[in-house]
């Protein structure tokens, strides 16, 4: 494990030139590794794997949309694709990859199946972090691991598709065999991981729940509809107020951000808005610094994770939802957004062709 510096402080890194793909497999070719979850995260990992040549199964309920869509992906009933309880079964790694919410649920039936020397594997930190709310306890026989890659599975997926790779951290949080730390390290290379940084379940899921309601969706999407909203009462048109706010953003800026920083970005935008920028910044900081301390402090009380759990055991709880999410749906600023979109030369062309 290479020690690296980012901005001052060393942090322990592992990398693909370190622990290669062959190693990886070394590691893992005794292993039957069992997908629990064909959900989000799972379709992702499990083909990835797959396609990196680790024996890999997939656990799923039978008779919904993710089985089928499990066997349009190529895996086969009674081969490669089973029950999830048959998948535990079989499994000497546990990939644990339900929602926060079906993984509660079904951890009663899961819990007896997990015989020692296997290993459980999660891909967020809330089911143990928060073991006394979710009843998530493994047994002390088996490795408890976990691999957090920064990003949705589609995007892993995506991105090993095109020969690239996602950013992941991992962690042990039992170590019951001696292999957890090797076991870990493996699946993480196997999944697709650009490298892998150490953490701790409770920090993954500390970062992640303060990083999912703040600057990746919730926050974001506040800022969005302030200044849309914002320009709106100020007589701009809805598509100047739209590409104003997200689409120079979304698709000129942030890309060069990602390969370059932001840092610069300022120095090669036009004076004005680099002037601007330099300006404004850190009354915005400075704003929204308190709602984030609000927020990180509800994240380590639990009191997120309780909210979570408790709506999501809700019977209304879909409809609730789809609510919610058809009132962003519906907002003037994302109608506009998909008629901005609609106009993109890229999508042009497919109309054409």
């Amino acid at each position: 494990m290479a020690k690296l510096n980012f901005g001052g402080v060393e942090e322990n890194v592992v990398t693909r030139e370190e622990f290669p793909l062959e190693k990886a497999r070394e590691v893992m070719k005794d292993e039957t590794i069992a997908v629990i979850g064909y959900g989000v995260q799972g379709p992702g990992q499990a083909l990835n794997l797959k396609d990196n040549g680790f024996n890999v199964i997939v656990g799923q309920r039978q008779n919904s949309k993710t089985w089928d869509k499990a066997v349009d992906d190529g895996w086969e009933p009674g081969v490669t694709l089973f029950p999830i309880e048959e998948a535990v079964e079989r499994g000497t790694v546990i990939q644990y990859l339900l929602s926060d919410a079906a993984q509660i649920s079904v951890w009663p039936k899961i819990k007896p199946l997990l015989t020692k020397g296997k290993a459980l594997y999660f891909s967020h930190g809330f089911g143990i972090t928060y073991k006394e709310r979710t009843g998530i306890i493994p047994p002390e026989d088996v490795d408890v691991i976990l691999v957090a890659p920064k990003g949705s599975g589609t995007s892993l997926r995506r991105l090993f598709v095109a020969g690239k790779g996602l950013n992941s951290s991992f962690a042990v949080f039992q170590d019951a065999t001696g292999r957890a730390k090797d076991r870990v390290v493996a699946l993480g290379i196997g999944v697709g991981s650009g490298y892998l940084f150490e953490t701790t379940f409770k920090q993954e899921v500390f970062s992640d729940l303060t990083g999912e309601r703040g600057s990746l969706m919730g926050a974001i999407q506040g800022l969005f509809a302030a200044q849309y909203d914002c320009l709106r009462r100020h007589g701009h048109s809805p598509s100047e107020a739209f590409n104003e706010t997200v689409e120079e953003l979304t698709q000129s800026l942030m890309p060069l951000v990602a390969e370059n920083g932001m840092d610069w970005m300022y120095a090669n935008c036009s004076t004005t808005a680099q002037r601007g920028a330099l300006d404004w910044w850190k009354k915005f900081r400075d704003a929204v610094s308190p709602v984030f301390d609000e927020l990180y402090d509800s994240v380590a009380k639990g009191e997120e994770a309780q909210r979570s759990i408790d709506s999501n055991s809700q019977s209304d709880y879909r409809e609730k939802l789809e609510a919610e999410l058809k009132e962003l749906h519906d907002s003037e600023m994302w109608q506009a957004g998909r008629t901005v979109r609609g106009l993109r030369p890229e999508n042009q062309e497919e109309k054409v062709g």
